[in-house]
C-alpha cells in the first residue's frame, strides 16, 4: 500500500490554465493540480511517466523541472547504493516531501553575503562561498551563474534579479508543459492515471496512491512472488493481446449487508478483547498490531472486529469510524512459517465485520486488515498549529484542555487490554512506534518510581504527567510532543487522519480464549496470501481469452470488492486495468488506469474497490488487459 502526493504551494499558482469541460464544472481539487504538475515536471525528462528514473542525473533533472533545487544531500537520501530506479510515485512521493524552494528563502541565502545590504555581492565572494563552502560548485559552474546577462551589475552579482530570474525560469518550465498536457489529449490518456481526464457525468477521481517503495535487489527476491507494480513498464505506446471485464452493480447503502448475527446464546460465552490500530506510514503503507490467539478446545467462536469509538466532538463525527476493518484468522502448524488460512470476518453489521463457526484447539494468528481505500496519507495540510501547552501567571507549565483530551485518547488506543492501566508491554508498543525504542525494565522501574501507577502499571494521570514531564525537559518546546502525535495519526489540528484505532472482540462457548498482541508490522506477506486464497477460493474466475494460465479473480463481499491476478505461467506477464467507467467508485491504488507485473507462477492482489458514497449506487466495471 502506498501514498497519495498531497497540495503543494509552488504549483497551486497554475490553477489559471487553460481550462477543459471537466474543470469548467469541477474545479480541480489541490490533489489533482499536485498530480497534474508532478507529470508535468515527469513529461519534460522522460516521454511517459511509465518510465522509470535510472540515474541520479535524472533524478536530479526531474527535481528541478518540478521546482526543486536539490542538493547532493538530497539525491543521496533518495538515492542510495541499493536503489537501482524510481519510478513516477516515488517522485510524486519525493515532491510531497521535498518542498519547493521559495523566492524568500533564496533572498535569505544570498542576504546573508550581502555586506552593504543593496542587493548585490561581490563576485570574489560569490566564488568563496560558493567554491568553499557546503557542497562546493567548479568555478565554471559559478561562472556560468555570473555570465548571465539580466545578473551581472558592474563587477557585482545582482542576486535580486537572479532570484526573479531562477523563479521565472520554474514557472514558464512547468507552465510550457502544462499547455502541452492541455492541448494534447492523447499524451494525457497515454498516462496511467486519469485525474484529468475524467467526463463531468462522473465523480472527480481520487488522488492516486503511488507505490512508494524503491526496488533493491533483495525486493526482487524476497517478494517475486507478488507482483510489482513499479517494474520495466518502459514503454508509452501498448498494444493488447486480449481483454476482459468485470461488471457488478451494488445497490445504495448497504445496510442491506447487516448479514452479521450474534450467537442465541452468546451471554453464556467466555469473551475477550483487545484493541489495536490501523497506522499510515510516510510511504503509504499500513502496519497494524497483530495477535495470537489461543482455543484451549473444540469450541463454537464468534469473532468481531471495528473501529474503536473514542471521544468525538460535538456534530462533528470521527472520519475513521467509516473506515473498513477485517479480521484474517490462520492456523498456526508445527512451523510457524506455514501458516494455513482459516476465514476472515466477511458479514458486516454497520461498522461491524465478524464471522461465526467452529475452530478446533490450537494457535491462531489474527491480522488485521483495511482495504486502504479509505485509510491513506492526508491530502491536504493543516495550516493552524494546535497549542499543547501553556504557562500560567506564575511561569508554570501546564498541558491545554485540547491536548490533554488527545493524549486521553491516545491513551485508550494504547491500553490494549482496556483495563485502564498501562502495562510496560502495551507501553512499550506505543514507544516504538513514536521513538522507535523500547523501555526496558530499569527505565519503567524509574518511571513508575515517579509517575502514578497501579499495580505496576501506569495510569491515565500518570501518562499526561509523563508527557508534561517532556515539555518542561524542553522549556515548553512542544516539537518532541508533534513528533508523538504525528507518529500516531494526528494533524497540526489534533485530528486523527493517518490512524484507525480498532477493537476486536472473541466469544468461546466452551472455553476462556486468550488472546495476545505479538507486534506491530507491516499488512503484507501473510496477509497478502490469506487475502489471495480468500479469493480464489470464493471469488469469480474469469481466464483471458487464448491465455488459460492467466485468471483474474474477482471477490465481491457486498462491502468491497477484490480482484486478484493469477498467472501460471512460466513468464512474467503485465496487466493493464482500466477503471474509468465504474461509478462512485474509489480504489486502494488511487488511480483509474495502472499497471501491474505478475511475477510467473504466483497470484498477487490487484485492486480492492468501495463505494465512494455508500448511500448512493454504486458500479463496478473494470477491463483487464494483457499488455503485449
Amino acid at each position: 500500500m502506498a501514498i497519495s502526493p498531497g497540495s503543494d504551494a509552488a504549483f497551486s499558482s497554475q490553477k489559471t490554465l487553460s481550462e477543459s469541460p471537466r474543470t469548467k464544472k469541477f474545479p480541480l481539487t489541490e490533489e489533482e493540480i499536485f498530480y497534474m504538475n508532478c507529470r508535468a515536471a515527469y513529461l519534460t525528462v522522460f516521454k511517459s511517466s511509465l518510465e522509470n528514473i535510472i540515474s541520479k542525473d535524472q533524478l536530479y533533472l526531474a527535481l528541478q523541472h518540478a521546482g526543486r533545487n536539490p542538493s547532493q544531500k538530497t539525491i543521496n537520501k533518495y538515492w542510495t547504493p541499493q536503489t537501482a530506479k524510481l519510478n513516477f510515485d516515488d517522485f510524486c512521493i519525493i515532491l510531497k516531501k521535498e518542498k519547493p524552494t521559495s523566492k524568500a528563502d533564496l533572498l535569505k541565502s544570498f542576504k546573508q553575503l550581502d555586506v552593504n545590504d543593496d542587493g548585490s555581492i561581490l563576485h570574489t565572494d560569490l566564488y568563496k562561498f560558493l567554491t568553499k563552502r557546503g557542497e562546493k560548485m567548479t568555478r565554471e559552474e559559478v561562472n556560468a551563474i555570473i555570465n548571465l546577462a539580466d545578473v551581472n551589475a558592474d563587477g557585482k552579482f545582482d542576486y535580486v534579479e537572479f532570484c526573479k530570474l531562477y523563479m521565472t525560469t520554474n514557472e514558464r518550465c512547468l507552465k510550457t508543459t502544462l499547455e502541452k498536457l492541455e492541448v494534447d489529449s492523447k499524451l494525457r490518456r497515454q498516462q496511467f492515471g486519469s485525474h484529468i481526464e475524467g467526463s463531468p457525468e462522473r465523480d472527480p477521481s481520487p488522488v492516486p496512491k503511488p507505490s512508494p517503495r524503491i526496488i533493491r535487489k533483495t525486493d526482487q527476491e524476497t517478494f517475486s512472488n507478488k507482483g510489482d507494480t513499479r517494474s520495466s513498464l518502459l514503454s508509452a505506446t501498448r498494444t493488447f493481446k486480449t481483454s476482459l471485464s468485470f461488471t457488478i452493480t451494488m445497490g445504495a447503502n448497504s445496510n442491506r449487508n447487516s448479514k452479521l448475527t450474534e450467537p442465541s446464546l452468546i451471554k453464556d460465552w467466555q469473551r475477550v478483547q483487545s484493541k489495536g490500530c490501523f497506522f499510515v506510514e510516510e510511504d503509504g503503507e499500513i502496519i497494524s498490531h497483530q495477535y495470537k490467539m489461543q482455543i484451549a478446545q473444540r469450541s463454537m467462536v464468534y469473532l468481531t472486529i471495528k473501529p474503536l469509538n473514542l471521544s468525538q466532538v460535538e456534530g462533528k463525527p470521527s472520519r475513521w469510524l467509516s473506515v473498513d476493518t477485517a479480521l484474517y484468522i490462520l492456523k498456526e502448524s508445527e512451523s510457524q512459517a506455514n501458516l494455513q488460512f482459516v476465514c476472515f470476518t466477511e458479514l458486516r453489521n454497520r461498522e461491524v465485520f465478524g464471522w461465526t463457526g467452529e475452530l478446533g484447539p490450537g494457535i491462531y494468528w489474527l491480522i488485521p486488515s483495511t482495504t486502504g481505500c479509505r485509510l491513506r496519507k492526508e491530502i491536504k495540510p493543516t495550516t493552524e498549529e494546535a497549542q499543547l501547552v501553556y504557562r500560567d501567571d506564575t511561569g508554570e507549565l501546564f498541558l491545554t484542555e485540547e491536548f490533554r483530551s488527545t493524549l486521553s485518547d491516545i491513551f485508550e488506543v494504547i491500553d490494549l487490554d482496556g483495563n485502564g492501566l498501562l502495562s510496560l508491554e502495551e507501553y512499550n508498543f506505543f514507544e516504538l512506534r513514536t521513538s522507535g525504542e523500547k523501555c526496558d525494565e530499569d527505565a519503567w522501574a524509574v518511571c513508575r518510581e515517579n509517575f502514578d501507577t497501579k499495580k505496576n502499571e501506569l495510569t491515565r494521570q500518570g501518562f499526561m504527567d509523563l508527557n508534561l514531564m517532556e515539555a518542561n525537559d524542553r522549556e515548553g518546546d512542544p516539537c518532541d510532543l508533534w513528533v508523538t502525535l504525528h507518529s500516531m495519526g494526528y494533524n497540526k489540528a489534533l485530528e486523527l487522519t493517518e490512524a484507525c484505532p480498532f477493537v476486536i472482540n472473541i466469544y468461546a462457548e466452551k472455553c476462556k480464549p486468550r488472546i495476545k498482541a505479538i507486534h506491530m508490522e507491516a499488512c503484507s506477506g501473510q496477509l497478502e496470501k490469506a487475502i489471495c486464497k480468500s479469493v480464489l477460493n470464493r471469488g469469480d474466475a474469469k481466464v483471458m481469452e487464448g491465455y488459460e494460465n492467466i485468471i483474474v479473480h474477482t471477490y465481491n463481499c457486498d462491502t468491497w470488492i477484490t480482484s486478484v491476478i493469477e498467472n501460471k505461467s512460466n513468464n512474467k506477464v503485465i496487466i493493464h486495468i482500466n477503471n474509468e467507467l465504474s461509478k462512485n467508485c474509489v480504489n486502494n491504488r488511487g488511480l483509474n488506469i495502472f499497471a501491474v507485473e505478475v511475477a510467473p507462477k504466483s497470484t498477487m492482489v490487484c485492486q480492492h474497490v468501495m463505494p465512494l458514497n455508500e448511500r448512493q449506487e454504486w458500479i463496478y466495471y473494470c477491463v483487464y488487459s494483457l499488455i503485449s
